[in-house]
């Protein structure tokens, strides 16, 4: 059975450990890295939309080439970031989440609530979490 593991990405650290971790430890035939924004915050912040790409994303298909693996990418956009990828888990038949256990933080966090925490909670497929 092809297993399709799903990581979601900001520019912070423990989203690039979780990359890491997904490459070189999880075992899975696809692997989809997925940047997910909130509507209000890709309304007010100037976020790529859903056509854009981040700019990062070189840098995750460098460390995937690193490991001698490909990664897919995509842009998920939602009524906030847990809500987008939990969507995206559903559409794509993804198998497994690995994701890091914080990324932004400030204002935008306080506001927003751990996403990571809300996809642990409500996810219908095993979430691992990277420090």
């Amino acid at each position: 059975m092809a297993r399709h593991v799903l990581v979601p990405v900001d520019d912070s650290e423990p989203a690039r450990a979780a990359l890491e971790h997904a490459i070189e430890w999880v075992p899975a035939d696809r692997v989809t890295v997925v940047h997910a924004i909130d509507d209000l915050e890709a309304d007010y912040a100037g976020v790529v939309s859903e056509n854009d790409e981040p700019a990062f994303f070189a840098a995750v298909r460098e460390t995937a080439a690193e490991y001698e693996r490909s990664v897919e990418t995509t842009v998920v956009e939602g009524g906030g970031a847990a809500d987008a990828i939990l969507e995206y888990v559903d559409e794509a038949d993804i198998d497994a989440i690995v994701m890091g256990s914080e990324g932004k933080a400030g204002v935008s966090r306080m506001l927003l609530g751990s996403v990571a925490e809300a996809v642990t909670r409500r996810a219908e497929v095993p979430v691992t979490i990277v420090p």
